[in-house]
């Protein structure tokens, strides 16, 4: 599906022809590289200020309720499209002189996470407990101030045929930062101190500094069409009679960097935005539901902390970086639509493989298998969904476009995966897994439905694009 207001457009002829050595070189593409970087700085502040951190408030002999309110921290990261817009359109005005707009606010942000890091490892929580959850706060926010600009230059620096690979090195450095920030960080507390362990994970956000001075900036073109929208948006909300002032130049900003994407991407779309976005919001449902009980699930059956622990690290955390190297592939060989396809079948039919753990005798290969199939498909899933959202964002509004996907592609599921505790008390475990395979199917079948409509898209991308460029 081609990206609208870019040069190149990925026709599903085009991808069919490539062969699969040319959809490996991929990866070897600076850009591609550079995300594995980018995925490293992105990943490493998110456990630093959830699961991390309330090993140290424990530690720290905080009470246990309010450990508990830490967890808001993590609103952030689903609210980061209301100021998404502000990462779009407001230049800083230094950082985006000097670097651009992406590379500024992503420096800025980075060094944001790394001083807000190194302020928490000389905050004792015990006796500074406000001041420390103030700056948690700030850290989460500047990580998902964060995610916004590596997500918008993920999008702008590369080809539709290329979304699928950037996201694969993505994941790959992001899973890898983790790592780092959970059982590094922990290790390090554990010999050491809390504030050596901090103090190392500020220092570790120079990986993404260093890469943001090192890629370059990609280009910003304004569009024709974009221009049409906005005016039309002035124009119907009456802001061109405003009286000349602080007033109207608020309104017309927020006409452009807000109202704006959600316009564009209905007139872009029409009635079949709905369906996309209907996609995006229960694709993930069946894994998210499903994941929410594992552990759970595991210690019913009587496997251990430590056997759990090792099976994920090791086989659950190689067949995640295998699957999205194989969901960036497929990606670059056959484009976007199938492969999201085909994650959405894994992604349910791997539920099935817990239903048959739930009716067998427990035992460590089959809970290898298990758990390596399921983060195999989710690995394929995550790289086809990414470079699907990827290719649905206008360059003009790719930072607020992208943010208001990845809210929505979590937000449904997340609310679902809620009642998961009730449907295993009233029917167990094996229906269970049925029933979370089950939610799996209407994203399947909204898959064909959008594969099938991809030719009506397809036109009206074109005929965008003929527009903008005329």
């Amino acid at each position: 599906m081609p990206a609208p207001g870019r040069s190149t457009h990925n026709s599903t002829a085009t991808a069919r022809a490539r062969s699969w050595r040319e959809a490996l070189h991929v990866y070897t593409r600076p850009q591609v590289v550079a995300m594995c970087f980018l995925g490293f700085s992105a990943g490493l502040p998110f456990l630093l200020v959830f699961s991390t951190l309330t090993a140290w408030l424990a530690q720290a002999q905080v009470e246990r309720g309010l450990i508990g309110f830490f967890a808001w921290v993590g609103i952030t990261y689903s609210i980061k499209v209301i100021w998404a817009p502000v990462v779009d359109r407001l230049r800083l005005p230094l950082l985006s002189r000097l670097f651009g707009q992406r590379r500024g606010w992503m420096l800025a942000a980075q060094f944001g996470i790394g001083g807000g890091l190194a302020m928490l490892a000389l905050t004792d929580p015990a006796a500074q407990l406000a001041m420390f959850a103030g700056i948690a706060l700030f850290i989460a926010f500047c990580s998902a101030t964060q995610d916004i600009t590596i997500d918008a230059y993920r999008i702008e620096a590369a080809a539709d045929v290329q979304q699928g690979a950037m996201a694969a090195a993505y994941v790959f450095g992001y899973r890898v930062a983790t790592l780092a920030s959970g059982a590094g960080a922990l290790y390090l507390a554990s010999r050491h101190s809390w504030m050596l362990s901090y103090l190392v994970m500020a220092g570790l956000m120079l990986v993404g500094v260093i890469t943001t001075l090192l890629i370059r900036e990609p280009a910003h073109v304004r569009h024709a069409r974009v221009s049409e929208i906005e005016a039309g948006i002035s124009q119907a909300l009456h802001i061109d009679r405003m009286r000349a002032g602080p007033a109207r130049r608020i309104a017309a900003w927020f006409a452009r960097a807000v109202i704006g994407p959600f316009v564009e991407f209905f007139t872009r779309t029409g009635w079949y935005g709905a369906a996309i976005l209907l996609l995006i919001a229960i694709y993930r449902i069946s894994d998210i539901s499903m994941g929410a009980m594992a552990n759970p699930f595991y210690l019913d059956l009587g496997y251990t902390l430590d056997q759990i622990a090792a099976v994920a690290k090791v086989f659950g955390f190689a067949m995640t970086l295998l699957g999205a190297l194989l969901g960036g592939l497929a990606v670059a060989r056959f484009g976007v639509l199938w492969p999201l396809f085909a994650g959405a079948i894994l992604v349910a039919a791997t539920n099935l493989l817990f239903a048959l753990l739930a009716v067998s005798a427990p035992t460590l290969s089959l809970l290898a298998v298990v758990i390596s199939a399921d983060n195999l498909g989710a690995g394929f899933a995550t790289s086809a969904f990414i470079a699907y959202l990827s290719s649905l964002t206008h360059r003009a509004y790719t930072a607020t476009q992208y943010a208001l996907f990845s809210s929505l592609m979590t937000l449904p599921a997340k609310i679902i995966s809620g009642f998961s505790g009730l449907v295993v008390e009233a029917q167990g475990w094996f229906f269970f897994f049925l029933y979370t395979t089950g939610l799996g199917v209407p994203t399947i079948l909204l898959a064909l439905f959008v594969i099938h409509h991809r030719e009506l898209l397809a036109r009206q991308f074109n005929r965008q694009a003929v527009g903008e460029q005329s």
